[in-house]
């Protein structure tokens, strides 16, 4: 009998939730507040295929050249772009043996060749950065992040990527990059990248609330990825959001994630950072290596106040407490 009415309680809890706040409502917060809008996107993807079209004439017109290919990265490409989104990444690949290995004189090598790919940009529209080189776009204000990848012939595309970590060298492949998320985007259409979105939404409240705070938006696609591969369900965003926060509270982030698209489980190297999570695309690579334990144990903590934050938006008895427990996880924005 008390179990009886305990599962009552649960339901009833739920259906005021849902009520309050539903998972639609979670959905109009995400197009309102969090995701780049689609003509913005378009756009952007827009200006990069020109700066693509351009560079694609000049090699047809110098085939030495030894920028070979600029591809769109990061979240744009990717489909999980929020709309606080105020630059655009692409990695720029370079072949021959003359592009130098110091960093920063790969940088100015980068911006040369830039500068000669695209006469019509001023000087000044063409600076290397401390890992990347930025191209100005003066007209709309956009700033395009070009990253440069020494390439070697991988027909692939594999090469060794400019870590925006460190600046160290580190072998990477975009083309499967992209693949990896868009495999995964099917079988979850929306879904997925949304729930990344709204998580990445999360962390951004919580940097602006904390500078030290540490989660990096690659970290977050791995982690949901790890959670649809397990068979978890997106289509209902709260509940998508609490398996998130739960998992990173019940594993303490402590649990290897790995992926075998690309390659098998064992070909993994060993990897004795506090937090493993390994690139999909590069075995040797665990990109949460620059995380220490106390930055873990934040990201930890975090998720464990967001997710008792939309437990008690749940069973709260007011529309108007609901919002206030959400807005424990999305900040002041989350307004419904």
């Amino acid at each position: 009998m008390e179990m009886t009415l305990y599962l009552l309680k649960t339901l009833n809890i739920k259906i005021m939730s849902k009520e309050h706040v539903s998972h639609s409502d979670i959905a109009e917060f995400a197009k309102d507040k969090v995701n780049l809008p689609k003509e913005k996107a378009d756009e952007y993807r827009a200006q990069v295929q020109r700066l693509r079209e351009k560079l694609e004439g000049y090699i047809s017109e110098h085939p030495d050249f030894t920028l070979k290919k600029m591809i769109l990265s990061g979240s744009l490409a990717k489909g999980t772009a929020l709309k606080s989104l105020n630059d655009i990444d692409v990695a720029c690949y370079i072949s021959g043996a003359e592009a130098p290995k110091d960093i920063q004189a790969l940088l100015e090598y980068l911006a040369e060749r830039l500068r000669k790919a695209f006469p019509n940009f001023k000087p000044e529209q063409v600076k290397p950065k401390t890992y990347s080189v930025t191209v100005s776009f003066i007209g709309s204000g956009l700033d395009v992040d070009i990253v440069p990848i020494l390439y070697s012939g991988d027909p692939n595309w594999y090469g060794d990527l400019v870590s925006q970590d460190d600046g160290s060298f580190l072998k990477t492949c975009i083309p499967r990059h992209i693949e990896f998320i868009n495999k995964r985007k099917k079988k979850q259409e929306k879904h997925f990248s949304q729930v990344i979105r709204l998580a990445k939404h999360w962390v951004q409240f919580l940097k602006s609330e904390n500078e030290h705070f540490r989660f990096k938006s690659f970290m977050v696609e791995l982690i949901m990825a790890k959670l649809l591969d397990n068979g978890k369900d997106f289509s209902d965003y709260p509940e998508a959001l609490q398996e998130f926060f739960t998992y990173l509270a019940k594993s303490d982030l402590k649990e290897l994630i790995a992926f075998t698209d690309y390659y098998s489980l064992s070909s993994i190297g060993s990897h004795s950072e506090p937090v493993r999570i390994i690139d999909p695309v590069n075995a040797d690579n665990n990109a949460a290596k620059q995380y220490a334990i106390q930055q873990a144990k934040a990201i930890v903590e975090a998720a464990i106040d967001a997710g008792d934050a939309i437990d008690a938006a749940m069973a709260a008895p007011t529309k108007k407490e609901t919002i206030y427990y959400w807005q424990k996880v999305f900040g002041p924005s989350f307004q419904i």
